[in-house]
């Protein structure tokens, strides 16, 4: 009875993993450019380039260390600087009571919708109760 259980098994994967050779990678890069120096790259390829640049208004800025800096530099000068400075604290504040109002008119709106829909209730019922009565 055994030898029949024993011939009877049949392994479906059979009884060891043994995987299969990966074949060797390919080179990441077909390109020679990698074998180049660096100065080599630069001049065939025009590596060379700086931190990010604008001109804005006339004016020239340049991003570095994560901030707008102006190359410029002496072409605006101190008094227009406040000029704008003050302008913008101005604006600032303008924008601020703006924000408010617009805050005190929602408000308001809300309450006059409440106040109307309250209203309208009380004719519905005023309407039911006439009716009822005839």
């Amino acid at each position: 009875m055994e030898d029949l259980k024993n011939s009877l098994k049949m392994p479906f994967f059979g009884s060891t993993f043994s995987p299969k050779k990966t074949p060797p990678r390919k080179s990441a890069s077909l390109s020679s450019l990698h074998t180049l120096d660096r100065s080599t790259r630069e001049i065939e390829l025009g590596l060379e380039y700086g931190p990010p640049t604008m001109n804005i208004g006339g004016q020239n800025w340049k991003f570095e260390d994560g901030q707008w800096i102006s190359e410029s530099g002496g072409n605006t000068s101190s008094k227009e600087l406040q000029r704008l400075k003050k302008r913008n604290v101005q604006l600032e504040e303008e924008n601020n009571l703006l924000k408010l109002k617009i805050e005190v008119l929602l408000d308001m709106l809300t309450e006059t919708t409440i106040d109307y829909h309250l209203m309208e209730k009380e004719v519905e019922d005023i309407k039911s109760q006439h009716r009822r009565k005839k």
